[in-house]
């Protein structure tokens, strides 16, 4: 079995070695053929290498010309060295490489390395490896050769030990191989040396386009940086166009806001006197059931309760009070309905039908219907003739309706009432006191006078009727009569004695018969609230204006009318004294009992804010005076000439309303005797100047010159009224 083994063994050997020796003949015989190839010269190599060398160029060539013929940027109809110096920027003129050379570069080298740089490589490596002798290790090899050229001659080395005991002779043809061999390495270190170079060029233009996409950036960044700053600039001025819009809408709002409240501050002001005049009113109308008049002055006396219902009226008293209860909350129109109801069922009832008065007179109220409240009159009348009425629903009945009748201006009529009371009556002081007043209402001082008498006589302690008789004795001028009966009355402290006219009238009674007294009297009216000061004296008066008794012309705001005035004064001088004939009749005596001796004349233009016909005898004058609305839209004022003789005296005095200032222009004036006084400051008038003054304010007059004295009297609204206060305020 050994034997049997060992023969297989060297059966199996010899095959193997035989086959590897068969190969080695086959190398050898092709080795030394390509020795003797050239060892014999049998090829010219120098040839053969230079035609495939030039066959390679050309063909190489054509492929890359085909290639890069797209970036000629010279004309010649090839790609050369100057297209590349365009592309990179080196020609004489200079210039950038801008983004679109960029590019071009790039797909050059891209070209260049896909045709020419693995292929040139791999091929002359090649070459250099069959032509370099197995044994011989050049030192001028670089030695960057790659990993992958090394694996090449390792490749080609690996049939060198067969044949490294081969020293062939000395050739002519070694010098070429040698020669081919620097040539093919110096083409290896050029082609190594392009590689490198087309890294460096490929890095160059990574940094080129990375620079490009910087600077880029850094543009697009400063454009943004541009953009964030127009746009925080646009929205600072919108802001700011916001803002100031807001601020304007704001000082708009404040502005309106002002206004308005000034203009409530005015309206509260102007309201403050109606406020308390209504007040008074209110005061007195609890005391209507002893005087029953609501405009001048009222007396009431301590009464019990009236007893309104008679026997049958008290067996629906829970109809009438359930109506009345509508009317006392305010709900007339119910009301009316109600007792337009009871009225219907208990015709003959005079409560029921007195309860409908009552309901009407407030319908009109809220209506501000006179038709209403004459239908209210009317039915008080019925209900004061229907038989059964106790005599005291026929007492407020009819009170009531002489009251709504004055409210009318039916005066003759309210008369015509309270006499019919005072006839049923009789006894009664307080219907008879309502009764004079009524007289002096329709202008009858006389039968007001007896009627008081009357009551004097029976109730001499009546203060009312005190201060109402001895305000008619001073209307008669008779001034030391009237005294004991104002104070006395006033002393009383009677309903309907607490009145501002009664202060007035007794001070200026003392002091006409030069008592000193008379100004205990004005401030005691000014600490009841009647006067403003004791100088200050006006009945009809605006709270809260300015009070002062003389004024210049800068202090009014008026300084154009004032320079108009003073400019045109002898033409106005002119006009007056061409109508100042006593044959005409224009100018008319002083009618308010002013004057204690003398002649007073005095001739008018504007009344109550409106022109008369007397514009047609002095149209220059009221030309001038047509656009100044302040004086000839007065409604609480005059303008008029006034001429007063020598020896003439005007009483201390004040005028009715704090609302206005009095202008006076001097026309003819005297050298001496001319003055007039406004509380303790005495001044003269001049030719030509305009004095201003607050009539409110007590002032006198003096005329002791030898010739007549004529001014112009202009009435202008107090500056401090507001446009609306001289639109609402009643006439005086």
């Amino acid at each position: 079995q050994d034997k049997n083994k060992l023969a297989k063994h060297i059966g199996g050997g010899f095959s193997g070695t035989k086959i590897f020796t068969w190969f080695m003949v086959l190398a050898l015989l092709g080795v030394w053929s390509s020795v003797a190839v050239v060892w014999f010269d049998l090829v010219d190599y120098d040839n053969v290498i230079a035609e495939r060398a030039k066959e390679f160029r050309f063909n190489f060539s054509e492929v890359l010309q085909g290639k890069l013929s797209a970036y000629d940027a010279d004309g010649d109809g090839d790609f050369d060295v100057e297209d590349a110096k365009v592309l990179l920027g080196l020609t004489k003129d200079g210039g950038e490489i801008t983004n679109e050379n960029a590019d071009s570069l790039e797909e050059i080298f891209g070209i260049l390395a896909e045709e020419g740089s693995d292929w040139f490589y791999g091929f002359f490596t090649f070459l250099y490896d069959v032509i370099t002798p197995p044994v011989e290790k050049d030192p001028e090899i670089p030695e960057s050769q790659t990993a992958e050229e090394e694996e090449g001659d390792a490749g080609v080395l690996t049939i060198l030990p067969f044949i490294t005991s081969f020293q062939p002779p000395e050739h002519p043809t070694i010098e070429l191989g040698r020669k081919l061999k620097a040539a093919l390495r110096e083409q290896l270190r050029m082609i190594q040396e392009k590689i490198e170079a087309k890294k460096i060029a490929a890095m160059a233009l990574a940094e080129v386009r990375s620079i490009l996409t910087k600077e880029e950036d850094e543009r697009q960044f400063v454009n943004a940086l541009e953009l964030r700053r127009q746009e925080a600039a646009q929205k600072e001025k919108e802001e700011m166009r916001a803002h100031e819009r807001r601020a304007h809408e704001q000082a708009e709002k404040d502005r309106i806001g002002e206004a308005e409240e000034k203009e409530r501050v005015e309206k509260e002001r102007l309201e403050k006197p109606r406020e308390a005049e209504k007040a008074h009113k209110e005061k007195l109308e609890k005391k209507k059931a002893e005087r029953g008049y609501e405009v001048l002055f009222f007396v009431s006396a301590k009464k019990k309760k009236p007893k309104l219902l008679n026997k049958f009226e008290k067996t629906i008293k829970t109809e009438i009070d359930a109506a009345e209860k509508l009317r006392k909350k305010g709900k007339v129109e119910e009301a009316v309905r109600a007792f337009e109801t009871l009225v219907l069922q208990y015709p003959q009832s005079p409560r029921c039908r007195y309860g409908k008065a009552l309901a009407e007179d407030g319908l009109a109220e809220k209506m501000l219907s006179n038709d209403m409240l004459q239908k209210a009159i009317g039915t008080y009348k019925e209900a004061s003739e229907l038989p059964n009425a106790t005599p005291d629903l026929i007492k407020a009945t009819l009170k009531k309706r002489a009251e709504r009748q004055q409210f009318l201006g039916r005066m003759r009529g309210a008369l015509a009432t309270l006499e019919k009371l005072v006839q049923i009556f009789p006894e009664d002081m307080a219907l008879k006191n309502d009764l004079g007043v009524a007289h002096l209402l329709i202008g009858d001082n006389n039968s007001a006078k007896r009627v008081y008498e009357e009551v004097l006589a029976t109730a001499p302690s009546d203060g009312f009727a005190k201060v109402h008789y001895g305000f008619i004795l001073k209307s008669e001028n008779k001034i030391a009569e009237s005294i004991p009966f104002l104070r006395d009355g006033l002393e009383s402290g009677d309903p309907g004695t607490d009145d501002g006219r009664f202060y007035f009238h007794l001070g200026d009674a003392l002091q006409r018969m030069g008592d000193d007294s008379a100004y205990k009297w004005y401030e005691r009216g000014h600490q009841r609230g009647h006067f403003a000061s004791v100088w200050q004296r006006s009945l009809y008066n605006v709270d809260g204006l300015k009070a002062q008794p003389w004024w210049t012309p800068k202090d009014t705001g008026y300084m154009d009318l004032v320079k108009t005035l003073e400019r045109n004064w002898r033409i106005i001088r002119d006009e007056a004294q061409s109508v100042m004939d006593k044959t005409t009749g224009l100018f008319v005596p002083e009618e308010e009992n002013l004057r204690e001796k003398g002649e007073w004349g005095q001739f008018t233009l504007w009344q109550q804010g409106k022109a008369g016909e007397s514009c047609r005898s002095v149209p220059k004058t009221c030309g001038l005076l047509e656009r100044y609305p302040e004086a000839t839209g007065c409604k609480r004022g005059q303008i008029k000439f006034s001429v007063m003789q020598p020896g003439t005296h005007v009483w201390p005095h004040t005028g009715p309303t704090n609302c206005r200032l009095r202008m006076h222009l001097g026309l003819v004036i005297p050298k001496t005797g001319c003055k007039i006084r406004c509380t303790n400051d005495t001044r003269a008038w001049e030719e030509g100047k305009v004095l201003i003054f607050d009539d409110s304010f007590e002032h006198e007059v003096w005329q002791d010159a030898d010739s007549y004295r004529l001014i112009f009297i202009v009435d202008v609204w107090h500056p401090e009224l507001t446009q609306y206060q001289r639109q609402t305020l009643s006439p005086i």
